[in-house]
């Protein structure tokens, strides 16, 4: 086999073989291929695009280049909930603990944040004592005694898109949708969940910014994962606004807090929590048929009967951390030891827009994010929203708090979010589900 053969036939946009990807894919890793024949074919599938059953075969042999959790010792329909991507998203931090509340098991592997985009494992770094590092044995123990488990990726976790994602980010092929689809599938299969739910991320904030884009990725996805054999899902939800009232990593802990402990539940973020873990219920053993109305009022019991708020908290001191923390949050009794602002409101009418992508970059001005992988990022940093959009403010209001560790921080976060917010006199409403596929 000849990789300049299999180049040559994807610039013809034909379809590649299985052993036609696998043998590109091993060779990239064992050197018979070259970076730049890498490079040439991946520019190749830009422009050419693949079929799903190619798709898949990508998926699989990235899959397959490193370790591969077997979960069946559990028992039970195993889930995951992936996003891919959005300025404010917590939304991990509050359906894992349902799920589990309801003995639907949650076997999770996160990442860490980039640009901006947020970080589930970052925002859980900012409760003392949590661990993400989690051996195999562990990630499946957690599982089985209590419910549900959150990890970092292991470095040995489809290692084969590592090398691939870094070869697209610098030769212009991040956005072909098989190669996004691919990448995210292949970690997803390879830590083991029966069953997963995609929320696809669409808007400004969001790295598809149209619906049509994000229907296409989702079904792309949801195709690998069911040639694959797993049960999948995908809500498309709105991201052209932040989620929820807070961005930010302890910021979005204590916003999950207050959430599941029935202190303050964002209209938009619980209709979406409810949504999701809807869908997860469906792909679970616990479901039997229920309506949709059922599902949802069982979900909804678990938020509201503390249920799932003692499930965060039993799964916070599994992986090590500071329970006592995590209620201090709760109480109010926790102080944010950054510097803090407020942005006041320069006239009076309703919030129209809060553009999520200027506030993800004002999130990392602030030190809530990373510019590269090896940036340092401020836990205790971000943006606390008071007004939201269809709030109505008066000159003088307290639009949101901004915390950053210096001065000079503060201030250029100050103008990336006033420029953010859009204030008129009419407000029409925008739901944030936008799709169920």
């Amino acid at each position: 086999m000849n990789i300049v053969e299999i180049i040559e036939k994807k610039k013809r946009g034909n379809a590649l073989t299985s052993e036609e990807i696998k043998y590109a894919v091993n060779g990239l890793l064992d050197g018979t291929v070259k970076d730049y024949q890498m490079s040439s074919l991946l520019m190749a599938i830009c422009l050419k695009g693949m079929n799903a059953e190619e798709t898949t075969e990508l998926t699989m042999a990235m899959r397959d280049s490193g370790d591969v959790l077997d979960l069946s010792d559990i028992g039970k329909t195993v889930v995951d909930k992936h996003s891919t991507g959005g300025v404010g998203d917590k939304t991990t931090l509050i359906v894992g603990p349902v799920m589990a509340s309801l003995g639907v098991p949650v076997a999770k592997m996160s990442g860490r944040g980039l640009g901006i985009t947020g970080g589930t494992i970052d925002k859980l770094d900012s409760i003392p004592g949590f661990s993400s590092d989690v051996s195999d044995e562990d990630f499946i123990s957690l599982v089985k005694k209590v419910g549900m488990v959150d990890a970092a990726q292991t470095k040995n976790l489809a290692p084969a898109d590592k090398v691939l994602y870094a070869l697209r980010d610098v030769t212009g092929t991040v956005d072909s949708i098989p190669l996004i689809a691919s990448s995210i599938m292949s970690k997803k299969l390879a830590s083991g969940a029966d069953g997963i739910v995609l929320d696809v991320k669409c808007g400004s904030g969001a790295f598809m910014t149209d619906f049509e884009s994000a229907k296409s990725l989702a079904n792309a996805m949801i195709d690998i994962a069911h040639l694959a054999g797993k049960k999948c899902t995908a809500v498309i939800s709105d991201m052209n606004q932040p989620l929820g009232y807070s961005v930010g990593n302890l910021l979005e802990v204590r916003e999950a807090i207050h959430f599941l402990s029935g202190k303050t539940q964002n209209p938009r973020l619980y209709k979406l929590v409810v949504e999701l873990c809807s869908q997860m219920y469906k792909l679970s053993d616990e479901y039997c048929d229920n309506s949709d109305l059922e599902v949802e009022m069982i979900i909804k019991d678990a938020i509201s009967s503390g249920k799932a708020y003692a499930k965060f908290k039993e799964f916070v001191s599994a992986q090590g951390g500071d329970v006592r923390f995590v209620e201090d949050i709760e109480s109010d009794s926790l102080v944010i030891e950054d510097i803090k602002l407020d942005i006041v409101a320069k006239s009076s009418g309703v919030i129209t827009a809060i553009d999520a992508e200027k506030i993800g970059r004002a999130s990392l001005a602030l030190g809530a994010g990373r510019e590269t992988k090896e940036s340092e990022i401020d836990l205790n940093s971000g943006i606390e929203f008071k007004k939201v959009v269809g709030d109505s403010i008066a000159e003088g209001d307290v639009v949101a708090s901004l915390y950053a560790a210096t001065g000079k921080k503060l201030r250029f976060g100050e103008s990336l979010v006033l420029d953010a917010i859009t204030v008129d006199d009419i407000y029409k409403s925008s739901d944030i589900i936008l799709g169920v596929i």
